[in-house]
């Protein structure tokens, strides 16, 4: 008798424990795959920037191979990446996607270093007008970097507390991952585009001596 007793508040309990929180899970969850499909989007809206840019570049710097070859081969690994929601339910597969994404963003950097060489690039309309893109682009990826941090911080706090980490359990509800310091660093010098300062001359070559 009593041995029937305690299963059935356990199962009463068990019902009740489910009940708490799971509502709050499920908004969550549908809050941080809402983030990370913005965020998707801006990583490939930058990415359907590249080929452009990269053919604008190399009409003024064609010896630049190595850079432009290497913005090239980032983006090229950037794009075996399926970015799915179920990418979050993998952290290893989540930091490899970082890590993608930050090689492209060094890339880029160093393919702008490059153009600071190229005045007569730098007043190209075709390249200004791509500039702008990449520029608005850079800050709709924080913006939506910064969402998404929200989004999982909020989630993860809901899967850790008691007693909504006991549905979390029952569920099978599980922190998702974080977008990393070592990332931030990367997105932190991501590429400046910003050439509307006054420009220094080019130096004309020292003639060499007999």
């Amino acid at each position: 008798m009593i041995r029937r007793l305690l299963t059935l508040a356990l199962a009463a309990a068990t019902v009740s424990l489910s009940g708490c929180g799971y509502n709050t899970l499920q908004r969550t969850d549908e809050q941080i795959k809402a983030a990370w499909a913005e965020v998707v989007n801006q990583y490939q809206r930058r990415s359907d920037l590249i080929p452009n840019l990269v053919n604008t570049v190399k009409g003024f710097a064609a010896q630049e191979q190595q850079v432009l070859l290497g913005v090239t081969n980032a983006r090229a690994k950037v794009g075996t990446i399926q970015a799915t929601p179920e990418l979050l339910n993998d952290p290893q597969a989540f930091t490899r996607f970082q890590q993608a994404q930050g090689e492209l963003s060094s890339a880029l950097s160093r393919l702008m270093v490059v153009v600071e060489r190229y005045p007569e690039l730098k007043s190209n309309q075709n390249f200004l007008d791509l500039q702008a893109q990449l520029e608005g682009t850079e800050n709709r990826i924080t913006v939506a970097r910064n969402r998404y941090i929200k989004a999982v911080q909020e989630y993860n706090v809901v899967v850790r507390s008691f007693p909504s980490n006991l549905t979390a359990m029952l569920f099978g509800f599980k922190e998702k991952p974080q977008f990393t310091v070592e990332n931030e660093k990367e997105i932190s010098r991501a590429p400046k585009v910003d050439f509307s300062g006054p420009q220094p001359a080019p130096q004309s070559p020292v003639p060499a001596t007999k």
